[in-house]
């Protein structure tokens, strides 16, 4: 019996009958062997068709492998099974006094997905998740398994690698001593007077900084500060202290989200903008993300500021964040420090594309790179173009995969397939 199998926003629908839940390493093993496409669902929470077989693949989750979390206290370091979401390791990591550098907004995603996209949390210092990633362990197209490590001349393409290279089953991250972090949220920062400087200085404010606008009109109406209680504690006269607890979302109940106003609690309790506790439903939202040179930070929020009134009519928040440059082949965030711009849309796909694509052109000046799970226009012959190692990363897949068994007609784009 065929069951309809959605992303976490419910507006892509899997052309595959059925999602393969393997249960152990030889039967994961046995069932990529003996099939022609694979692909691997993580936690859903991708908006385009990164994740779709095709109608004769096999879309597989990796969850119910038994769950593997075992930390090197003496290394600081954790070796993760893939299909682990990031709010229990984090638990468990902590339990051991140790930390990830960073988290993303929302803790409730899976390790090796995240991982394969390209998502980060925010931070000038922080690099994306994956720039915690030490070892992969993947099963290869014959089922074999193959650890790539820091030392290999092939670990560039196979963290941020779209899920083209097999089944990413393990991962070992690098972990640092457990610190605690206070959040404080401001709002009303103007967009005027925001020049280069300054925008630096206030995004260097805290560990963790984000800015929050729905683009109704220029400026942002929030701004998150997460700071490490073992750091200095900075002025913030740009803008106000909020009275209330706050959402991103505006008119949505804070309750949900971590604590604020300056209470000091451990570092996964802080570092999302959500609680782990708090279980997100179906997002009725669609999401776009674009990730471009920090020098051009300022330039690129009066490029949306210039097309305002377009992109308000169906946005609901805008996020603006700061990436540290990682060497990930294909990281949205390669070889340069970074600003990333995210948008959450409304949930209708008609009436997004067509401001996604025009956002898209006021960015194009600056080499916009887009979040691989997230809604985007930009042609496959400009990503190309837009990531330098792109040629290495497709000699790398063809050499893993060489019957491009993970290959779908999202990969197969991307690498001019």
């Amino acid at each position: 019996m065929s069951e309809t199998i959605t992303n976490w926003a419910g507006n892509i629908t899997y052309s595959a009958e059925k999602l393969h839940r393997s249960s152990s390493l030889d039967g994961l093993a046995a069932l990529v062997a003996g099939s022609a496409r694979v692909r691997v669902l993580g936690s859903g929470h991708s908006f385009n068709e990164i994740a779709e077989p095709g109608p004769e693949g096999v879309l597989l989750s990796i969850a119910d492998l038994p769950p593997v979390i075992d930390v090197d206290t003496e290394a600081r370091t954790v070796r993760v099974s893939g299909g682990v979401r990031y709010a229990e390791l984090a638990r468990t990591v902590h339990a051991h006094g140790l930390a990830l550098p960073n988290m993303a907004s929302l803790p409730h995603i899976s390790v090796a997905g995240s991982v394969a996209t390209g998502t980060h949390g925010s931070g000038v210092g922080n690099g994306p998740l994956s720039s915690a990633v030490r070892e992969v362990e993947l099963v290869t197209a014959d089922g074999s398994a193959l650890t790539i490590a820091r030392d290999d001349p092939r670990f560039g393409g196979a963290v941020t690698s779209l899920g083209a290279l097999g089944v990413v089953t393990a991962l070992t991250l690098d972990l640092v001593p457990s610190f605690d972090v206070e959040q404080y949220v401001f709002t009303e920062l103007p967009l005027t007077g925001l020049d280069s400087a300054a925008f630096g200085t206030v995004m260097s404010t805290a560990y963790s900084v984000s800015l929050f606008t729905d683009w109704r009109a220029p400026g942002f109406r929030q701004v998150w500060v997460k700071r490490r209680t073992d750091q200095p504690l900075a002025d913030f006269p740009w803008a106000a202290p909020a009275g209330e607890k706050m959402h991103p979302v505006p008119g949505m109940p804070a309750v949900n989200c971590t604590e604020q106003f300056g209470v000091p609690g451990p570092w996964h309790d802080r570092l999302p903008h959500f609680r782990a506790e708090f279980t997100p439903s179906s997002g009725a939202e669609l999401q776009s993300e674009y990730l471009l040179p920090r020098v051009d930070a300022v330039a690129t929020l009066h490029a949306v500021d210039g097309i305002r009134e377009t992109v308000a009519g169906v946005l609901q928040t805008c996020e603006v964040r700061t990436v540290a440059a990682d060497e990930q082949w294909l990281s949205p965030s390669y070889g340069r420090d970074t600003v990333a711009l995210h948008f959450t849309w409304i949930a209708d796909t008609a009436a997004v594309l067509p401001v996604v694509r025009r956002l898209e052109e006021a960015l194009d000046p600056f080499d916009a790179r887009p979040h691989w799970g997230k809604v985007f226009t930009t042609p496959a012959a400009v990503l190309r173009e837009r990531h330098p190692r792109l040629g290495d990363f497709r000699k790398l897949a063809r050499e893993l995969d060489p019957e491009a068994k993970f290959a779908n007609d999202f990969v197969r784009a991307v690498l001019a397939d």
